[in-house]
């Protein structure tokens, strides 16, 4: 009898792993908290491993350290339903010194940044990396306007919802500010 049960489960239990693996990757691991992509105004660049896109960023300001913060970030695999990359590029640079809004063109997702701090202006210039995956990515865009609320703010956001994820980025810049 246990083993007709175990043979009657078994099967239900390997589906509903594999369900649980789409909706669930477990706490972001930004890795130590010590860890940060680049030092204080310094250049970087992070990618994701290939299939992953960028689910959670966390950034600190330092007005001592030139205006300028330190970033880091926290990948997972796309969903499946988006199948699988497609291609991957960098987008254009957004200039230091100015504010700017940058989406990925074609339907990407943001799978890496690249920055170069400027002293000249207290500012750092963006590119994004980009994917485009096989299937497209179904989505109504916006921008959250909770990620910091004030350009000297602490940063920790995350995407909490499976499904959803990160196509771009805004910036204002003030010059009284920096």
């Amino acid at each position: 009898m246990d083993l007709v049960l175990l043979c009657v489960f078994l099967p239900l239990v390997t589906v509903a792993w594999g369900q649980y693996g789409d909706y669930y990757y477990g706490p972001y691991n930004y890795g130590d908290n010590d860890e940060w992509v680049n030092v204080y105004r310094q250049g970087f660049n992070f990618q994701c491993p290939h299939g992953q896109v960028i689910v959670a960023v966390r950034s600190v300001f330092n007005k001592k350290e030139g205006s300028d913060r330190l970033w880091n970030y926290a990948c997972m695999p796309a969903g499946q339903s988006l199948g699988e990359p497609t291609e991957c590029w960098w987008e254009e640079i957004n200039r230091a010194g100015t504010e700017w809004y940058q989406t990925c063109s074609n339907n990407g997702l943001v799978a890496g940044f690249q920055s170069q701090y400027f002293p000249s202006v207290l500012d750092r210039e963006w590119q994004f990396y980009c994917c485009r995956y096989s299937r497209r990515c179904p989505y109504s865009c916006w921008l959250t306007t909770e990620y910091p609320g004030h350009y000297g703010e602490d940063m920790d956001m995350m995407m909490y919802t499976y499904d959803y994820y990160i196509r771009g980025a805004t910036t204002t810049f003030s010059a009284v500010d920096r």
